[in-house]
């Protein structure tokens, strides 16, 4: 048995020449009857010579460098596809055998971007953010391109913000200057170009690093600022049609940033998932304690969410790629891509957080390897246009195909909902899910007749709407399959739960109209020299 040892404040006194060896003991006689009955007022003159060895055989705990007897033994996860069942039972059902070829300037740099070879992989980075900014690139952009003889560019610019500095290769943005030096301003003067950071001697391709960024997270992946002096590259878009050639890549970045949110939810979940039955409170395991299962779920809930989200957008990038898609999916795939974008990094910074929440104070532990999943999330809701840049995005893409988008969205959610209307278990779910489609559509309605003002400042809203429902016409689809789980149909049925549209109750509550945009900004500059007289 281990002596039970207080902190007591009438101590033996202390100086100079007392042995701090014998001094340690005779604070410890008071509360250790234990060692009290070990030693006697003459073996006390004796303690001097004790050792640890002495210490340890009198049992006395955190002696020295003993810290205690108590570890707790860490999560250990395995085979992350073989343990992930529900991934297991998608790809099952959805996954075909969606090739891609390519050719020209690109071929040698696609050979190697897929390449499983480690001596001949590349990645790859993008360098469009310059000093004005990030997301307006049409009026941001002040680099230029020199075209050269053998029909190759010399870059010149400051590229304010790269991504992946360290990378193989890059895609970039710049104005191609003409014979007398001149260049087209706005977006029809953007051309995109490929450019090697190296050349075949390994040094840098007229390139000079600036300063590296001292980020939140992401800090495996450097970022830097960098002047371009002559890079020489190639053009790979037409002419003046860099900032459309673009709109193809932010698709797909835009998706990779899906897969780093839906990556970062899972893994904290198995961990939390592993740990839970391991710690040990109040008596049993975590995982007995229904509380923390409850919690759990809501986060298992959002990541399944999240995970077929992103499969489905995936997919539709399949069809295009290979000129398999419908007019309806290329319209869905417009969009959902910035819609998954958003919120799936608003849920992964949620999860994550909640996640970390399941480990207590290790959770908030360097050492642990844990924090740095969320320092690193949150970029997911900043890089490739922030939350309220992609919902207007999203309003963009109903305007510009006038209607189209949005029809092909309500006809996507109908069509996946078929199978699941004829499953008892999941009836009040569609019923759920039906009912907030025809309030989108209503205020679609309502609120698009009283113009462009109006429906930006619902589009966060909106957008958040278009997420969930699609999300939860996803989840019930998947609950319908004929190999589906107790725990699908479970899944399906929480997330039909939650306020499928958020955009009509929030515009019911009056949070659109003309008093609250003025309030809004009293709100937050209330008491700041802004304001001044304009109250």
């Amino acid at each position: 048995m281990f002596c039970r040892v207080r902190l007591v404040s009438h101590l033996p006194r202390w100086s100079p020449g007392t042995n701090h060896k014998l001094w340690k003991l005779r604070c410890l006689l008071p509360q250790c009857p234990k060692l009290g009955a070990k030693m006697s007022a003459g073996q006390s003159q004796k303690a001097e010579t004790w050792d640890k060895g002495t210490l340890q055989e009198l049992k006395v705990p955190f002696a020295r460098t003993e810290t205690g007897t108590f570890f707790q033994e860490q999560p250990r996860i395995g085979n992350q596809y073989l343990e992930d069942a529900f991934l297991q039972r998608y790809l099952k059902t959805h996954l075909p055998s969606q090739s891609l070829g390519i050719s020209g300037p690109l071929a040698k740099a696609f050979g190697h971007l897929t390449s499983r070879d480690p001596k001949k992989f590349w990645t790859s980075g993008q360098w469009m953010t310059e000093r004005k900014g990030g997301s307006d690139v049409a009026s941001g952009t002040e680099s230029v391109a020199r075209e050269q003889p053998d029909g190759t560019y010399c870059l010149y610019g400051f590229k304010w913000f790269t991504s992946a500095t360290d990378s193989d290769m890059t895609l970039t943005l710049a104005r191609i200057m003409d014979a007398q030096g001149r260049v087209e301003q706005g977006s029809k003067g953007l051309s995109l170009f490929f450019l090697e950071v190296r050349d075949k001697q390994g040094k840098l391709n007229g390139i000079e690093v600036q300063r590296l960024k001292q980020k939140l997270g992401t800090r495996q992946v450097p970022t830097a600022e960098l002047l371009l002096d002559g890079s020489k590259a190639h053009r790979i878009s037409a002419e003046g049609r860099g900032v459309a050639s673009i709109a193809n890549m932010l698709t797909i970045t835009r998706i990779h940033n899906v897969i780093s949110a839906v990556a970062g939810m899972r893994r904290v979940i198995n961990l939390a998932r592993e740990y839970a039955s391991k710690r040990v409170v109040f008596g049993k395991l975590i995982k007995d304690h229904p509380l923390h299962m409850q919690t759990m779920a809501r986060l298992e809930v959002e990541t399944r969410g999240a995970f077929l989200m992103l499969m489905e957008i995936a997919r539709l990038l399949g069809l295009e790629e290979t000129k398999m898609a419908s007019e309806q999916d290329l319209h869905l795939l417009r969009l959902l891509t910035p819609v998954a974008k958003l919120y799936t990094g608003k849920q992964a910074i949620a999860v994550i957080s909640e996640g970390l929440e399941c480990f207590g104070g290790q959770g908030y532990m360097e050492d642990t390897g844990l924090p740095v999943a969320l320092r690193d999330a949150q970029v997911l809701t900043i890089w490739e246009g922030t939350t309220n840049i992609l919902s207007l995005d999203v309003l963009r893409s109903l305007t510009k195909s006038q209607g189209q988008v949005l029809a092909a969205f309500c006809s996507g959610v109908q069509g996946k909902l078929e199978l699941a209307s004829s499953i008892s278990e999941l009836e009040s779910s569609v019923q759920l899910l039906q009912d907030a489609l025809h309030r989108l559509g209503q205020f679609t309605q309502r609120v698009g007749s009283k113009g462009a003002v109006a429906m930006e400042l619902a589009a966060r809203d909106f957008a958040y709407t278009l997420a969930r429902i699609y999300t939860g016409a996803l989840l019930l689809e998947h609950a319908a399959q004929p190999d589906a789980s107790s725990t699908d149909t479970y899944a399906a049925q929480r997330w039909c739960k939650q306020d499928l549209c958020p955009v009509d109750s929030e515009e019911k509550a009056g949070c659109y109209d003309d008093k609250a945009v003025s309030m809004d900004t009293y709100l937050v500059y209330e008491g700041n020299p802004v304001l001044k007289g304009k109250l």
